[in-house]
């Protein structure tokens, strides 16, 4: 495997009382056996579409294709969405850079368009971006499932109409690229949009939602933007379904572990806060996405715990002393990749000007591999929950397994909670209001 977890850090065997017991967590993991057979099912019939998404290779091609097209001579890629339109475009796009003009640390990165993600509405910020960029070098995706979301479609003609301005009216078709639903009976602002200005489009699959839409095209056209290995990527959260697939008992399935750990930790200790602590850079919009999975998956019907982005080393700084001496109500994840021995080294004459002489000869990654086994260490000594995800790489192959871990252990969180992960009900009387705002 990519990807290898402990969860001995949230044992009572190991933190005492604060911890789950090793009877409690057996008799939730027992909970999860009927969902892990309907799970093998609904991917034998095709009935849950997301565990078919790493086989595919058919949408590929057409990304690709539809990218290659629109960035033809373009200077600057901007992806328009929100939530989970943008989060997994965002982590997969971190992975490869962002894209930084001159930049070829990357795998040939300064041949790519720049990548710019918007996926906030605030009015001042898409004025100035509409102002200062280049359109006739620029190029737009517009992502959203329904093709009905208020911020997105603001945000789509707002670029529009900057182009038309621009005198750039004709060229409309080659400037956008949309991505949304195949037409039905439903009402889909912007595919209406892009047929009336003949704007492209490529289909967003109707059975997968946006929070677990990362290893689609949704996620395929940011990773693409950015020059990465989408097989790979594909292939890594293959593994974990495979895995799925072959394993017989719960305690052998590690997002079955990792959902009975968190909802038995939530149950049985009142921890009731996720902490999701990645150290790496390239991970941080990974737990900007985690969060979203998480929060508006299972928080439903009085239930659901709440997840927190961190991101390590820098919040050692600002969250952890909450997370050793607050109240004890966290539980921490963190994601470890291989680092040790890279980076600048420190020398030696002035680390001993600075009174650092412990740091002499260390590379920086020295510094952050120590620090990845401290910080857990210190939670135990602290009583504190903490689990540990150790990448031997943070590639696409890991990222992939990553994403698909954590979309199955929050759809089996659900199962334990009696909630489905899939729908987000309360979120909808919040646009009906809008509406009736605007509409007055």
């Amino acid at each position: 495997m990519v990807l290898s977890q402990s969860v001995e850090g949230c044992l009572e065997a190991k933190i005492g009382e604060a911890g789950l017991a090793q009877a409690a967590l057996d008799r939730t993991l027992a909970r999860l056996e009927p969902r892990l057979e309907s799970l093998r099912e609904d991917y034998a019939s095709g009935a849950l579409p997301l565990l078919r998404v790493p086989e595919r290779r058919d949408d590929i091609d057409a990304a690709r294709e539809a990218l290659a097209a629109l960035t033809k001579d373009a200077r600057t890629l901007v992806f328009f969405g929100t939530g989970g339109s943008s989060l997994g475009g965002q982590t997969l796009a971190q992975l490869g850079g962002w894209g930084i003009p001159g930049d070829d640390g990357n795998g040939g990165q300064r041949d790519r368009p720049r990548t710019r993600f918007y996926d906030n509405l605030d009015p001042r910020t898409l004025e100035r971006a509409l102002s200062s960029l280049d359109l006739g070098t620029t190029r737009f995706v517009v992502i959203s499932k329904s093709g009905k979301t208020p911020e997105t479609l603001v945000q789509a003609i707002a670029a529009i109409e900057a182009v038309r301005a621009a005198g750039l009216r004709g060229r409309i078709p080659a400037l956008f690229l949309g991505l949304t639903e195949p037409r039905s009976k439903a009402t889909n602002g912007l595919r209406d949009l892009c047929e009336a200005l003949s704007i492209p489009t490529l289909p967003h699959d109707p059975n997968i939602g946006g929070r677990f839409s990362a290893l689609t095209n949704v996620g395929l056209l940011p990773a693409l933007a950015r020059g990465l290995d989408v097989e790979a990527l594909r292939d890594g959260a293959g593994s974990v379904v495979k895995a799925l697939i072959e394993v017989r008992a719960p305690h052998d399935f590690a997002p079955a572990v990792g959902a009975a750990v968190a909802i038995g930790l939530a149950k049985e200790r009142g921890v009731k806060v996720n902490v999701m602590l990645p150290y790496s850079d390239r991970l941080s919009r990974f737990a900007a996405w985690y969060v979203q999975l998480w929060g508006e998956s299972l928080g439903k019907n009085g239930e659901g715990t709440t997840p927190v982005a961190a991101l390590g080393p820098v919040d050692q700084h600002s969250q952890l002393q909450l997370y050793l001496d607050g109240a004890p109500q966290h539980f921490i994840t963190v994601v470890r990749e291989n680092c040790a021995g890279s980076g600048p080294r420190v020398t030696p004459d002035l680390a001993k000007i600075a009174h650092a002489e412990y740091l002499s000869g260390h590379a920086a990654g020295d510094l952050v591999a120590a620090q990845q086994k401290a910080i857990p260490e210190a939670l135990l000594a602290a009583g504190r929950p903490v689990r540990t995800i150790d990448l031997e790489r943070l590639d696409e192959r890991a990222l992939g397994a990553l994403l698909m871990h954590f979309m199955l252990e929050t759809i089996l969180a659900g199962h334990l909670l009696g909630v489905d992960p899939f729908d987000q009900p309360a979120v909808e009387s919040g646009k009906i209001i809008t509406r009736r705002y605007l509409g007055a």
